[in-house]
């Protein structure tokens, strides 16, 4: 009898800290995914706004490579991996507007109170930002017939995989941004001053074998030229590209665990300051 009453009153295993960390993030993956796909408006703003954008600002740019031979068909194809690159962007980034309205709700305030590592916040809103942006982006590969492109499976996998790389750094991007400001209007400030310009300097628009020489400067400096790069060396491997397949791939992933350990870094030293 002893031996059963001691069993009976024995505590039950509290769950690992790491498992804690993944059910929250888990959690918090599955909000963003929900929410987004019940606006439906928002759904198709993010497809059909870049589309047109590539078109009109793809036929409209075409007039300039006429003069070096080269159609408006070609810049359209041209044009395309920044067009991808668009929608990634967009969605990535306003999808960490998010984090700004959960403040304001009071639903962050919640989840930091919560008993689970403040990294499961980062991880959550970072992985669900990544998965909307990745499959927007993968879902506008099927208008590559438009220009010609009808990619093998290897292209395909490398273009899949580009895309999720470029979608996770710019969500965790977006993350560190979002995170100190308490206000959309000045989150909107910092996309139109940022990273509008960080995508028209990707060589999206223009390669940067044709710009001055600061601008050239800049493009190169710029981590999204890199995964520009890479989408348009699995897209189209007989266009000359700056850099190699093997070297934008490394200099992406490696400005993916940059901003993410920064985007992990300012949770965690906002989190620690003191009560005032």
């Amino acid at each position: 009898m002893a031996t059963v009453v001691a069993t009976a009153s024995a505590p039950k295993a509290l769950p690992s800290r790491n498992a804690s960390l993944w059910t929250a993030a888990r959690t918090l993956w599955e909000r963003e995914i929900v929410r987004f796909y019940r606006q439906k408006a928002r759904v198709v703003g993010v497809i059909a706004s870049p589309l047109l954008f590539w078109f009109v600002l793809g036929s409209g740019f075409a007039h300039s490579f006429h003069s070096s031979g080269t159609g408006s068909d070609q810049y359209l194809a041209y044009f395309f991996p920044g067009a991808v690159v668009m929608i990634v962007l967009f969605t990535a980034i306003f999808s960490m507007m998010s984090l700004i309205q959960d403040r304001n709700e009071g639903f962050l305030l919640s989840v930091m109170a919560a008993p689970v590592s403040r990294s499961a916040i980062v991880l959550g809103k970072v992985m669900g930002g990544t998965t909307l942006a990745a499959i927007q982006g993968m879902i506008f590969l099927l208008f590559t017939p438009l220009v010609g492109v009808h990619p093998s499976l290897t292209a395909i996998a490398l273009s899949v995989l580009t895309i999720a790389l470029i979608s996770f750094e710019l969500t965790a991007l977006g993350f560190a941004i979002a995170w100190p400001m308490d206000s959309p209007q000045a989150f909107h400030a910092i996309v139109n001053l940022l990273l509008l310009p960080l995508w028209m300097l990707s060589g999206s628009i223009f390669p940067a074998s044709g710009a001055i020489g600061w601008l050239r400067v800049l493009m190169r400096l710029n981590p999204l030229t890199y995964g520009t790069d890479a989408l348009r060396n699995a897209l189209f491997p007989t266009q000359t590209t700056d850099f190699s397949l093997e070297t934008n791939l490394g200099v992406t992933m490696v400005f993916c665990f940059l901003i993410f350990a920064a985007s992990w870094a300012i949770v965690n030293r906002r989190t620690n300051q003191p009560a005032a």
